[in-house]
C-alpha cells in the first residue's frame, strides 16, 4: 500500500519578499513534511524584506537564506492549492486547481508593529490551510 501523495501549496505574491515567504515559512515549519511548499512572485524583488525576515526569526523561522523566485507556468502546474496574495490577474489559472486569495496588508515599507500584525494573520491562515489538507 503506497502512501497518498503529499499536497503541494504555492504562495504567490507580487514581489515574492514578504507576505509569500512568511506563509511559506509558517507552512514548512508548522507541516513539517507531510505538504510541499513552493513560493514565487509575479515580479521578485531582489532580496526578501528585512522586516519580513526579523519579524519571522522572532517566531523561530529563518528566512535570511530566501530568494525571491520568479512565478512559472509549471509552478502553479505542480500545485494543487495556489494561495494568491495581491497579485491580481498575475497568476496562471488551471482547472482542478484549489485557488484562494488572501487579502493581506503589503508589509512592504511598513514598521515593524504593521508587519507583525501581517505575520500573525498568516499564521492564522496557515493553520487552517493545513487542517484542511492532512
Amino acid at each position: 500500500m503506497t502512501a497518498a501523495p503529499k499536497p503541494a501549496v504555492l504562495f504567490v505574491c507580487v514581489h515574492n519578499a514578504g507576505r509569500s515567504q512568511m506563509a511559506a515559512g509558517y507552512l514548512r515549519a508548522l507541516a513539517g513534511d507531510r505538504i510541499d511548499v513552493f513560493s514565487a512572485g509575479s515580479e521578485p524583488g531582489g532580496a526578501v524584506n528585512p522586516a519580513a525576515v526579523a519579524v519571522m526569526a522572532e517566531e523561530g523561522i529563518d528566512l535570511a537564506g530566501a530568494v525571491p523566485q520568479i512565478l512559472t507556468t509549471d509552478a502553479v502546474r505542480q500545485a494543487d492549492v495556489v494561495i494568491t496574495m495581491g497579485c491580481g490577474d498575475a497568476c496562471p489559472i488551471f482547472p482542478g486547481k484549489r485557488y484562494e486569495d488572501w487579502e493581506l496588508t503589503d508589509p512592504a515599507g511598513q514598521p515593524v508593529e504593521v508587519v507583525r500584525g501581517v505575520r500573525d494573520d498568516i499564521r492564522g491562515r496557515v493553520e487552517r490551510l493545513i487542517a484542511s489538507l492532512v
